[in-house]
């Protein structure tokens, strides 16, 4: 299945397509789970100038409209990606901090069920691996 233009996913979400926008998307393209400001040097390199304001405004809105993810891994800053219309999880690694996609071991969400749901109607789970990577492993 081939990918949508990132100017269709936001005109398909009923988002206006703008360049910081554009660009916010590009940065995420580029390097996924990235935070705020790294989002924000990529995206100054294409625009220019953007606003710290402006960055967290449409990563704001991409999350609402379900084109981006926002993660939040414990000591971490909110890292955002673009993968987030599956269900899949996350390898942290305890050293450098690097984020690393993992999908569902067993298949759509919620790929885990709880002991007791409270009542809750379960709809997804959210997963973090933590570890070492092999770049840290062998420094």
């Amino acid at each position: 299945m081939e990918q949508m233009s990132p100017k269709a996913q936001l005109k398909q979400a009923s988002l206006r397509v703008t360049s910081p926008r554009l660009a916010v998307m590009d940065a995420l393209a580029q390097s996924p789970h990235q935070n705020a400001e790294a989002v924000a040097e990529v995206a100054r390199a294409r625009l220019g100038t953007l606003s710290m304001q402006s960055v967290y405004d449409n990563l704001g809105a991409l999350v609402e409209a379900g084109i981006a993810r926002r993660i939040e891994p414990a000591g971490s800053a909110a890292l955002y990606e673009l993968r987030s219309s599956d269900n899949h999880h996350h390898l942290v690694c305890r050293e450098c901090g690097g984020v690393q996609d993992v999908d569902c071991a067993k298949g759509k969400a919620p790929c885990l069920h709880p002991s007791d749901t409270h009542g809750f109607d379960i709809d997804e789970a959210e997963v973090t691996f933590w570890g070492v990577c092999s770049n840290c492993q062998t420094k």
